[in-house]
């Protein structure tokens, strides 16, 4: 019931003594609006403000420059390389309000199965406030895991996220636990959770990069992309959920209202402390870009995040490293000990991967880049990583991996280490444009190397035996021809006797 519907049914009921009172209320209430639009005029000067914050991405030396957001901290990373494009106040602890439950999701997708029955228990429903973001449901009702994400990610239900967490380590504590194990693993170092949802706790914070970070995870998964990109889920009445109902994801751009090309997924959250965050993912133009924005006023979360994505789709480039290396000499110190066969079809003892690519501004060129290698990165067939950046903003890395195919065929050696490596950086020659990625053994050429030199020594001897021969065969016969001139004289001389 309305506030005017309230008054009229006090003036029914009680007459003109409560209208007074319920006039008087009503100017109360009215006081109580101004003083609001006070507030939120004050949070948007707030939010003009936070847009004079540096940037520090835009201090970097011929990097395109980002734009004033509104957001007291913001990030724009590369899922897949977690290159950062865009840095604002990046490892700035913040409240990170229902954005939490992207840890939450994750930990559940990667440690459950999808048709488990996940039951909510009192604590489950009744630890978060009735008011908060809810999908209805009540203590001893079930739901089978794949419905609790999409309640945990459209609904941003609270009591979702805490029976999924009592589903995968048997109480919420536990689990709340277990998200804090996983941030680290994943590498976080300014995170700390206390609950499953992003309800407000001083001890509840993570960074923009964090959460970056775990949204990397997160994306990676596609049954994750689908539920959080959803915009309405129906959820159907059964045995153990007797309401049929929809949910409506409140994420402009998932929703429909605020349309995006290449949209992945993404999570909203809102507390009065934490103001507004979100978390988005886009791919276009082969990068898969994560935005997050913290703290920030409605409706601008959204607009920053068009804003950073535009920037970062419009501003970069992908290059394959495969195709552009040409810094280093890349040799074996054995000989023939790779290889799939030994009369043709040998590959590389040696290869820069060829999945790996670097994020840089249009402008810059590969050429451009500084480069380290690192051989304690050592793991199976992958023999060192080489790190890219562009004036110390790291950029991308790629892999020396053995041949894979290559290693189990050929019996010579193959239990080669960093140490049977010599990579060494070199400066190609002006005129030098066709320089290769790898330098290796092939075998059938090695072979007809061989062959060719021992058919010039074959040949060589073969001149020389015809030459002494020859010279031989002259001789004999100049002797011939001698001994016979003699005999001819001998008896020439003896027919001028007279016996």
């Amino acid at each position: 019931m309305g506030l005017s519907d309230k008054i009229l049914f006090q003036i029914r009921r009680c007459g003109a003594a409560l209208l007074v009172f319920s006039l008087s209320f009503s100017i109360a209430a009215g006081s109580s609006l101004t003083a609001q639009a006070a507030s939120t005029e004050e949070l948007q000067e707030q939010a003009e403000a936070r847009k004079s914050l540096p940037i520090q991405s835009n201090e970097i030396e011929n990097w395109p420059s980002g734009p004033q957001i509104g957001a007291q901290a913001a990030i724009l990373m590369d899922a897949n390389t977690g290159v950062i494009l865009y840095a604002k106040n990046i490892h700035e602890r913040l409240y990170p309000a229902s954005t939490t439950k992207i840890m939450t999701s994750l930990l559940a997708m990667e440690l459950g199965n999808l048709d488990d029955i996940v039951k909510f228990s009192h604590e489950a429903v009744f630890s978060v406030p009735a008011d908060g973001s809810n999908m209805g449901m009540d203590e001893g009702e079930s739901l089978t895991l794949e419905e609790c994400l999409y309640g945990i990610m459209v609904a941003s239900a609270n009591e979702a996220a805490n029976a999924a967490g009592e589903y995968i380590s048997g109480s919420i504590q536990e689990f709340v636990d277990l998200m804090n194990l996983r941030a680290k693993e994943i590498g976080c170092t300014d995170t700390h959770f206390t609950n499953t949802n992003g309800l407000h706790d001083p001890e509840h914070y993570t960074s923009v990069y964090d959460l970056a970070l775990i949204s990397s995870h997160f994306f990676q998964n596609e049954m994750l992309c689908k539920i959080s990109n959803t915009a309405s889920y129906h959820f159907e009445a059964t045995a153990t959920q007797p309401d049929d109902f929809t949910k409506k994801n409140k994420h402009l751009l998932i929703n429909g209202e605020l349309a995006y090309e290449g949209v992945l997924g993404g999570k909203t959250g809102f507390t009065s402390d934490s103001r507004q965050t979100l978390v988005t993912c886009a791919e276009r133009n082969g990068m898969k870009l994560i935005c997050v924005v913290f703290k920030e006023e409605s409706p601008n979360q959204f607009a920053d995040t068009v804003e950073l994505f535009d920037y970062g789709f419009q501003n970069f480039q992908v290059l394959n490293v495969s195709e552009n290396e040409q810094k280093y000499n890349i040799e074996s110190t054995g000989f023939l000990q790779i290889g799939n066969d030994v009369f043709g079809n040998s590959k590389p003892l040696l290869s820069i991967d060829t999945d790996s690519y670097v994020i840089i501004p249009n402008m810059v060129t590969f050429a451009d880049l500084d480069s380290t290698i690192d051989y304690s990165q050592t793991d199976g067939t992958r023999i060192a990583e080489i790190g890219y950046s562009y004036h110390d903003m790291y950029v991308g890395k790629a892999y020396l991996n053995l041949v894979a195919d290559s290693v189990s065929n050929y019996e010579f050696d193959t239990k080669m280490t960093a140490t049977d490596i010599s990579v060494e950086k070199v400066e190609p020659a002006a005129e030098e444009t066709d320089a290769q990625d790898t330098v290796f053994i092939n075998i059938k050429k090695v072979l007809i190397v061989i062959l060719i030199i021992a058919a010039i020594v074959i040949t060589i001897l073969m001149i020389y035996a015809l030459i002494t021969n020859n010279r031989a065969a002259r001789r004999r016969e100049n002797r011939v021809k001698r001994k016979k001139k003699r005999r001819s004289t001998l008896h020439m001389d003896f027919e001028d006797f007279d016996f």
